[in-house]
């Protein structure tokens, strides 16, 4: 059974390697990473946030509720355009057990290529808030919290409030 690793576990910080074959593991873990996002109504779960270093991570378009099992994920382009939103991550908990939120700049738009649980090649290209969601699940497999992404004096308040949880 996989364990969701919290902000402080240096898991979190590690870059993840390539997939290089689905298993049968690799479905298992995947499906079982949906059903703790979804228990834990989030909208994404990258697989450094169960401890597993490998580029993995499934996401849900909160409009439409289609998941995305994605193996080896790649932005692969991403538009100029930006837009300032709230982000929040199911490793990076407050004193009420609660995700932290914070506003984060990122690009408005972006296109994704990953192979699926299937094997197939896939790509799209995402806005709003699935682009989010996969900008900030692709951060994670390379050892990038929300965070990171906050000037020194935000990402502060948000560590106090992380903090009073332990």
């Amino acid at each position: 059974m996989l364990q969701m690793k919290l902000c402080g576990d240096l898991v979190l910080r590690q870059k993840c390697d390539a997939v290089a074959d689905i298993t049968p593991e690799l479905q298992g873990m995947l499906n079982e990473m949906v059903e703790m996002m979804r228990a834990q109504n989030g909208v994404g779960l990258a697989a450094p946030q169960v401890g597993v270093l490998q580029r993995f991570l499934v996401m849900m378009d909160p409009d439409t509720e289609t998941v995305y099992k994605m193996i080896n994920p790649r932005i692969v382009s991403h538009s100029d355009k930006t837009v300032n939103m709230e982000e929040g991550c199911l490793s990076v908990l407050g004193p009420d057990n609660l995700p932290v939120f914070a506003h984060v700049t990122r690009p408005a738009s972006v296109v994704v290529e990953w192979t699926d649980e299937t094997g197939a090649a896939c790509a799209a290209e995402m806005s709003g808030v699935p682009a989010r969601i996969v900008q900030h699940e692709t951060d994670h497999l390379d050892g990038i919290l929300f965070i990171d992404h906050l000037a020194a004096v935000r990402r502060e308040m948000v560590m106090r409030k992380v903090r009073k949880r332990k």
